[in-house]
């Protein structure tokens, strides 16, 4: 499967690819602690590509990764549509801790993006984080 990084680890911008190339969607209040991506050709409960998260170092916006299996999900519901994160762990530091602690906000921060963006009241939550096949 091949995983292209539409938002790099730190950045404050949420991105999202179109014909056009990398497109700024948001800024968020917290910055990503992780890479965040998609699997290119698939297609996920909201209509868009599956979410991934890659754990390890800073990666440039629009680099590829191949992977055969994936190593978590992180539950979640956005706009009260199941929106599962798949979850790619590369090197270095992980907590479950800080991603549920990430998520819970960001979760939080959806409500309010959605209430004064677009006018309405939906559900956004994080539901926990599944690890297997970590090394």
């Amino acid at each position: 499967m091949k995983i292209v990084i539409e938002t790099p680890k730190h950045s404050f911008w949420k991105y999202c690819k179109t014909e056009k190339g990398f497109e700024k969607t948001f800024f968020s209040p917290l910055p990503t602690i992780f890479n965040y991506g998609f699997v290119e050709g698939t297609e996920s409960a909201d209509g868009m590509e599956e979410d991934v998260v890659v754990l390890g170092p800073r990666l440039p916006k629009g680099s590829t990764l191949e992977r055969e299996t994936f190593d978590g999900v992180v539950k979640f519901l956005d706009d009260s549509v199941r929106d599962d994160k798949k979850v790619v762990y590369i090197s270095g530091f992980r907590s479950p801790v800080l991603l549920a602690y990430y998520f819970r906000l960001y979760a939080l921060f959806k409500i309010f993006l959605y209430a004064f963006s677009e006018g309405k009241l939906t559900k956004c939550r994080f539901e926990g984080i599944e690890f297997r096949n970590l090394r």
